[in-house]
């Protein structure tokens, strides 16, 4: 990516033409600068935190709750051979719950999250921001004066700033970690597809312990048509129903903890000395081989940490953690102690433990409540999939698909419908294809280590950059967490040929999506970069460009944050008129959650004045949107208007086309974004209704009032005359001397991702009447 970007040696020896073209387009250093403002950290009192907890077991536990339904099936699938056994896997159980997601994700990783947002792709975007990292280069350092782009400075002698400029200096070490960042989105999506299909199983399963007579075949159909009725009804959203997932869950973990404690007072509380980790040496020492393969089945009780990081949504972290510690831990202890008191008096009912320690006066009412818990779990695992699909459209890693609101209070709640129903095909398909709990689970637990094993990787580099942690708790934190999560991984890997083949073959093919989508879009950036137009060209045009001017204003989109994009010379060139008004929109993305509706927008004039050339550039983050009903075109011209009327109050009657330093006008700046925030706070309208709206505004002098007066009605004008949106149609085709990889990767799979992907227009909202696309050819 380095050679895309000119070097200084270069840019000086470019003389004075060069430094014309700087001055006449230059960065949006002033703009950012107006836009800066603070947010502070919401505090929340000790009645709401308890509040916020009891509404994130809904959202962030049901996963995690639900495990109890399968942990013991898939650890002794052929029975329980020893009661010591029983023991053992307890107390693995026990320590796991402890190390991973107590210690490891609720008291450390949450820390990590970005604004809130949880997931691989939020600590990618937390990385990116303190280091040069990210493999778009289309950032400029006028982002980070968002309030959202929050970082802190490095001192140079220390290790974060050594390991932040081998990072930086590395281009391999950047690909490794997005790899590494996409192999860990990929497992996420199979935990979505994996997960519904365990949790619906496991739950279906509770028909056949009373009706022993039923085939398996009843079990697998019932779980494919709640899995289908649970895909079919995603486009309502959650938001209607999503006020049952806390109460629902909250009684889940209840009655599994008090069902612990019956079979505790029932069947005798020896398994409680599982407590001691001795048993955990006695456990693998004794078994060999079967006991180490056993650890694929007590992984799964360890299944949905990682979501419960994925779907941190909108829950503060200390409401999230007081959930875990005070209700959700000791609640999971209980469960699990109380089928390993069962096992021990009933060895040979290992599969189906949960329902056969049911007492049978209230069988029927838990089975309904495991129902509806698998179902809650599985929809907040589907939701969570969707915000991570967003999150990549966002990073330029996923071709573009239709996202669509489903609740005017929540941001978080989108449903993507290609997603969804790729989501329903492949969990039926491995429901109805396995047949089995134990193969599921083998797929499961896959998935999930993996995904561990990522954000540890992720962490470390969190807690050298951002956290600037002492290389002694970086290395505890290192050690505990990879013994646990390579001891298990190796144990999965033994299970691969037993269904643990299906999350791999399932992220190897979004892996290849992914990653050749984002290849592509790099390749094509690159090319608008090197192919970009000089502005000295295009002043010696002169006001007109050589062209005829017509009424109207142009909308020339590109990726470009600076300089005129090539499609806009391919098109002058082949046609011989252009608009009255010309503006060159790049709409691009941010490693930051979110960006104000306020900061959102930066216009610049290009040129002098009297080219009436403009630059917006539209700044979102990974979780923000285009909604329908987002009228995108509006609020661009909002602030177009809203811009000449600042410049004028600045230059305060100045006929120069060229902005003064930063430096120098940085107290005018404050006082133009007061100004602008003003207005934008009375909503005043500065789209020019009628002459009297302007006039009323006049500022410092009647000639920087006349001036900006005739310029907003020609703008206007113009603007009444018509808009037309100009989008480049291009096709990316490898140069003769690529290699047959490249070839492949851009001649027919990212070619053929075009094809299927949402255009532009669709996703701006353009009318069909007002869409121009130029069509191009780039070779790479």
């Amino acid at each position: 990516m380095a050679s895309g970007v000119k070097s200084d040696e270069e840019n000086e020896n470019k003389g004075s033409m060069w430094s014309l073209d700087q001055k006449l387009d230059q960065p949006m250093d002033e703009e950012a600068g107006r836009l800066r403002n603070m947010y502070r950290e919401k505090k929340f009192s000790a009645l709401l935190l308890l509040r916020l907890a009891y509404q994130s077991l809904g959202v962030v536990y049901g996963d995690l709750g639900t495990s109890p339904l399968y942990v013991f099936y898939n650890t002794f699938p052929n029975g329980v051979q020893d009661k010591e056994d029983v023991i053992g896997a307890l107390s693995l159980i026990i320590y796991s719950l402890t190390l991973v997601p107590l210690l490891k994700y609720v008291l450390v990783v949450l820390r990590a999250n970005d604004n809130g947002e949880g997931g691989t792709l939020a600590l990618y975007s937390l990385l990116c921001r303190h280091a040069n990292i990210k493999t778009i280069p289309n950032q400029h350092h006028t982002d980070e004066e968002l309030t959202t782009y929050s970082r802190s400075t490095i001192d140079e002698r220390s290790f974060a700033a050594k390991t932040k400029r081998w990072l930086e200096e590395k281009g391999y070490i950047k690909n490794v970690i997005l790899i590494l960042v996409l192999v860990g989105t990929c497992m996420m999506i199979g935990d979505g597809i994996l997960t519904p299909a365990i949790s619906v199983l496991s739950a279906s399963g509770g028909i056949k312990v009373n009706h022993p007579d039923l085939s398996s075949g009843v079990v697998v159909v019932v779980a494919v048509v709640i899995l289908v009725g649970l895909f079919s009804l995603q486009h309502y959203g959650t938001d209607r129903v999503g006020w049952l997932f806390a109460p629902v869950v909250l009684l889940w973990f209840l009655l599994i903890g008090g069902i612990g404690i019956f079979n505790l007072r029932k069947h005798g509380n020896t398994v409680l000395k599982a407590f001691s980790p001795v048993y955990i040496y006695k456990y693998l020492k004794r078994g060999g081989k079967e006991s180490w393969t056993s650890l694929g089945g007590i992984l799964l009780c360890i299944t949905g940490t990682e979501a419960l990081f994925a779907d941190l949504g909108h829950f503060p972290v200390s409401s999230v953690q007081i959930a875990f510690a005070l209700f959700v831990f000791p609640c999971l202890l209980l469960a699990y102690s109380g089928q390993a008191a069962y096992l021990m008096n009933n060895l040979n009912h290992s599969q189906e433990v949960f329902y056969h320690s049911i007492p049978d006066t209230i069988y029927w009412p838990v089975f309904a409540v495991a129902t509806a818990a698998a179902i809650v779990a599985s929809q907040a695992t589907i939701t969570a999939t969707f915000s991570i699909i967003n999150q990549a459209l966002a990073h330029g890693c996923f071709p573009r698909v239709k996202v669509v609101h489903t609740s005017k209070r929540c941001l978080g709640q989108i449903y993507i419908p290609d997603i969804n129903w790729i989501l329903m095909i492949l969990c039926i398909a491995a429901t109805a294809g396995f047949k089995d709990q134990n193969q599921i689970g083998n797929a499961y637990g896959t998935a999930v280590v993996i995904v561990f094993l990522v954000t540890t990787l992720l962490m470390v580099l969190i807690m050298i950059l951002v956290w600037r942690c002492h290389w002694i708790l970086v290395l505890i934190f290192t050690g505990l967490s990879l013994i646990v999560e390579c001891t298990y991984f190796s144990a999965v890997l033994l299970k691969v040929d037993q269904g643990g083949w299906a999350p791999l073959v399932i992220a190897a093919g979004f892996l290849i999506v992914m990653y050749v989508w984002h290849y592509g879009t790099v390749k094509r950036y690159e090319f608008e970069l090197h192919s970009k137009v000089s502005m000295t060209w295009i002043v010696r045009l002169g006001p007109s460009l050589g062209l005829v001017r017509v009424p109207g204003i142009g909308l020339v989109y590109s990726e470009l944050a600076s300089g005129v994009p090539h499609i806009f010379s391919h098109f002058i060139t082949n046609l011989p008129a252009i608009h009255s008004v010309v503006v060159f929109v790049c709409v691009k993305y941010l490693p930051v959650y979110t960006v104000p509706e306020e900061e959102r927008f930066l216009v610049k004039r290009i040129g002098p004045q009297n080219f009436h050339m403009f630059r917006c550039v539209a700044r979102y983050g990974y979780k923000d949107l285009h909604k329908k009903d987002d009228d995108f075109e509006k609020k661009l011209f909002q602030n177009l208007f809203m811009f000449v009327r600042l410049q004028s109050m600045m230059d305060d009657g100045s006929d120069s086309y060229e902005y003064s330093p930063y430096e120098q006008q940085a107290e005018q700046s404050r006082d133009g974004i007061l100004n602008n925030r003003n207005m934008a706070s009375a909503n005043i309208d500065l789209t020019m209704a009628s002459v009297d709206s302007i006039v009323s505004v006049r500022s410092l002098s009647r000639a920087s009032s006349e001036n900006e007066f005739d310029e907003l009605q020609y703008l206007n004008n113009c603007k009444d005359a018509g808009v037309v949106h100009i989008l480049g149609n291009t096709v990316v085709r490898t140069s003769r001397e690529s290699r047959f990889y490249k070839k492949i990767a851009i001649d027919y799979i990212y070619v053929f991702l075009r094809k299927i992907c949402r255009e532009h227009s669709v996703i701006f909202n353009v009318p069909h009447e007002s869409l121009l696309n130029v069509g191009q050819v780039f070779y790479v």
